[in-house]
């Protein structure tokens, strides 16, 4: 009976030992993060920052590819494509963690089922941007022009996301809004400042050089307290819109069967990073905050975001396309 217990024992031991070693044995080959957009973009640069940062703490190579296309849809499948040993990392934001559910028909990946939470890396509010000399001073005033001009809201926008935004505006004032799409934010910024856009939805990080230059006003931001170094800017809160509250963010993600244990070590390396010297350096020169947001923090902030614009979307009666 005691020889066969021991061999139970021995049995179950050598069948667990690979599961036990799973996050001493990881990383055991060369990484990669795949990133949604082109190269040179502020998600690609982050990218690199932490692959490079990653591979000296995790002693493996780790390499950044750039998989544009499809608002993220593109780079999420590719990830689901590659074994969930966590040797592969999505750098995701806005769009294909919680947009694409709300505004893509037939979406071929659910972010929630498929994609797994990591790290939340960088977060920044979205501004309602107008040039300089605009006469609306405030985003009341921009309200109260087409209230009293009987028309609909006139809101510039370049994404999806910015136009749940700019619909959000429409609904909590009650009035229409005449979505006018861009294919980027310097286009759209070059048309505000040139009188030929009345209003741009716009990540406030892409206007603070312009409104340092004096060439743009921004009228509120959707943050949930004023900006340190824009302390005459205020809150959409503050501004009469109770509620008025999102971000645009970027964060890592992993396939959603990554094991907890690579997930955890993983996790803890890129908080190491986050709050070394070198991470507080590199963050102190982006226009962005750090976000600091664990896996389950992440996924908590990842639903609030998602139920917060399908209210939106449901709201305006937009449908998926």
């Amino acid at each position: 009976m005691r020889r066969c217990t021991r061999w139970i024992l021995a049995a179950t031991t050598l069948a667990l030992s690979p599961l036990l070693a799973g996050a001493q044995a990881f990383p055991s080959k060369p990484m990669k993060i795949l990133v949604p957009f082109t190269a040179g973009s502020g998600a690609d640069s982050s990218s690199r920052f932490y692959g490079e940062q990653l591979s000296k703490l995790l002693n493996q190579t780790v390499t950044v590819e750039n998989k544009p296309g499809g608002s993220g849809v593109i780079a999420v499948q590719a990830v689901r494509q590659l074994p969930a040993d966590g040797h592969t990392i999505l750098m995701g934001s806005n769009s294909p963690a919680v947009v694409n559910a709300i505004t893509i028909k037939n979406l071929p990946y659910d972010p929630f089922k498929d994609l797994r939470p990591l790290y939340g890396l960088a977060i920044s509010p979205v501004a309602f941007a107008v040039k300089a000399d605009s006469p609306y001073k405030t985003i009341g005033d921009v309200v109260a022009a087409a209230r009293k001009e009987n028309r609909p809201l006139q809101l510039g926008n370049y994404s999806a996301g910015y136009q749940l935004v700019a619909a959000w505006l429409g609904t909590a004032s009650g009035l229409p809004v005449t979505h006018i799409p861009y294919k980027g934010g310097a286009q759209m910024l070059t048309d505000v400042i040139g009188g030929a856009l009345e209003v741009g939805v716009i990540d406030f990080t892409g206007t603070i050089e312009l409104l340092k230059g004096g060439k743009l006003r921004v009228l509120a931001i959707t943050a949930p307290a004023r900006d340190a170094k824009f302390p005459d800017i205020p809150t959409m809160k503050e501004s009469g819109f109770a509620d008025f509250e999102t971000s645009v963010w970027s964060a890592f993600f992993m396939r959603a069967e990554t094991p907890d244990d690579v997930v955890e070590k993983l996790a803890a390396a890129i908080q190491k990073i986050m709050t070394s010297d070198v991470g507080k350096a590199y963050h102190a020169s982006l226009p962005s905050q750090p976000m600091m947001m664990g896996p389950k923090a992440l996924g908590e902030f990842q639903l609030r975001e998602y139920q917060r614009f399908k209210r939106v979307a449901d709201t305006a009666g937009i449908k998926p396309e």
